[in-house]
């Protein structure tokens, strides 16, 4: 798996305080692969374990990444079944999570990885939510507008709403740009509703004034 412009259903959601605990691993694996071979090769081969060992075997997962399973067992399972096709560095972040007891958090490790690696080489990840699908140009325009407001690479991570009538919603971190059509007819129901307020307040003050002479 690369870090490459996706849709956002694989933009993971981990709770924050998670994502911290899987930062430190994580940044243990980006400095390791920093020295001893490309950081790049080192994530792809990651995401790979992801999508192709685990995601398909959830039995598997549940066995290596749960609570019930022994270190000693765990230990062996990443012996025989993933060190034989995989780097010794995946191996050894492997087994020092679970030698932590934190093999449960190997997703929350790969994310907050992506991410720092991201941080580290002037990326950072833009969620676009749209009614409808965005063509090439439409991408790359928001793309470069993206990238002069942000001073950043942007990965572009697209998702659809139908409901949204129109326009877009971007997500960068925790920071929301509501554009939709949606949300601004709801802003324009609320401009009228406080408009008609504020004439109901009128007339009542009028009246007031009118009765008190």
């Amino acid at each position: 798996m690369s870090t490459n412009e996706s849709s956002a259903s694989q933009f993971a959601t981990v709770d924050p305080s998670t994502l911290a605990v899987a930062k430190v691993y994580a940044v243990a694996f980006i400095n390791a692969a920093a020295k001893d071979q490309s950081v790049d090769a080192a994530l792809e081969e990651f995401g790979s374990l992801l999508d192709d060992v685990l995601t398909p075997h959830p039995d598997f997962e549940t066995l290596l990444c749960g609570t019930m399973t022994s270190l000693e067992t765990k230990l062996a399972m990443i012996d025989k079944v993933i060190a034989p096709r995989a780097t010794p560095l995946l191996v050894s972040t492997l087994k020092v999570l679970a030698r932590h007891e934190r093999l449960s958090l190997v997703r929350a490790v790969f994310l907050a990885a992506q991410l720092e690696q991201e941080h580290r080489t002037g990326r950072v990840r833009v969620q676009v939510t749209s009614a409808a699908p965005l063509s090439e140009s439409e991408l790359q325009g928001l793309r470069d507008r993206l990238s002069q407001t942000l001073s950043a690479e942007p990965i572009l991570l697209t998702a659809l709403d139908p409901e949204l009538l129109g326009g877009l919603v971007i997500r960068v971190g925790d920071t929301v740009y509501d554009g939709s059509v949606r949300n601004r007819l709801k802003q324009l129901r609320g401009q009228l509703r406080q408009r008609c307020l504020n004439e109901v307040q009128r007339g009542r003050d009028r009246f007031s004034h009118s009765a008190g002479n």
